[in-house]
């Protein structure tokens, strides 16, 4: 998966309900229209209307960021599997953006759910979670033996940077730097990811996939196996 993709979905607040579309290169940037109103943001709860906030009261913000609604879509996400080889099945995603919950706090009960359909069958991940790191992980948990997602988060070239990372994208890829980052040991030291840290090849979606994808190890760099013990 290269390119712009287009993820069909659904605002929903205090006004009612429109569907959307979601654009995405998978790396740095995702837009939206939502009532004639250009939205754009590094993530889905990062999205900032274009030309400066519409007239009050037709949406609500948070530090410039939509609040106070729910974003649901849904993206392709392929699966290896025993005996069928890589089949594609659908993601949805619906994550719920909380009210303000005051100056400098952040928002209420910002979560995440995710569920992937595939071949006819539905599998869910615990609801409420906080990014697609955690959501995904706990999603492969639940998948039948032997099925695994093909994705960044699973590829033997990703990382996350010790200080954590935000709801989306703050996944750091090394597929041009990939001796380099075999060394990686913990996080200091001279095979520490802080000490590589800026040979990453660029930021990207949890989700996304590329040609150079490969199975990550156990205990593999610095956040170790996919999925994390449970």
């Amino acid at each position: 998966m290269t390119g712009l993709q287009n993820w069909p979905g659904r605002y929903t607040d205090r006004h009612g309900r429109e569907d959307v579309v979601f654009a995405s290169d998978g790396r740095a940037r995702i837009r939206t229209t939502i009532r004639g109103v250009p939205f754009e943001g590094d993530g889905m709860d990062d999205l900032g209307a274009l030309g400066g906030e519409p007239p009050q009261g037709m949406f609500s913000f948070f530090d410039g960021a939509l609040c106070s609604c729910l974003l649901e879509w849904e993206l392709p996400l392929p699966v290896e599997t025993p005996g069928r080889g890589v089949r594609t099945g659908t993601l949805h995603c619906a994550l719920r953006l909380g009210d303000p919950a005051g100056p400098g706090r952040g928002l209420d009960a910002t979560t995440l759910d995710l569920a992937l359909r595939l071949d006819g069958c539905d599998h869910a991940a615990a609801g409420g979670h906080d990014d697609f790191e955690d959501a995904l992980h706990d999603l492969q948990r639940r998948l039948p033996p032997g099925e695994r997602l093909r994705a960044c988060v699973a590829c033997a070239w990703s990382d996350y940077h010790p200080a954590g990372h935000g709801l989306m994208g703050g996944l750091a890829c090394f597929r041009g730097a990939k001796g380099v980052y075999r060394q990686v040991e913990g996080k200091h030291g001279p095979r520490g990811i802080m000490r590589l840290w800026d040979a990453r090849t660029e930021f990207v979606q949890e989700t996304w996939l590329c040609e150079e994808f490969e199975r990550r190890a156990p205990d593999q760099g610095y956040r170790g196996s996919f999925p994390y013990p449970g």
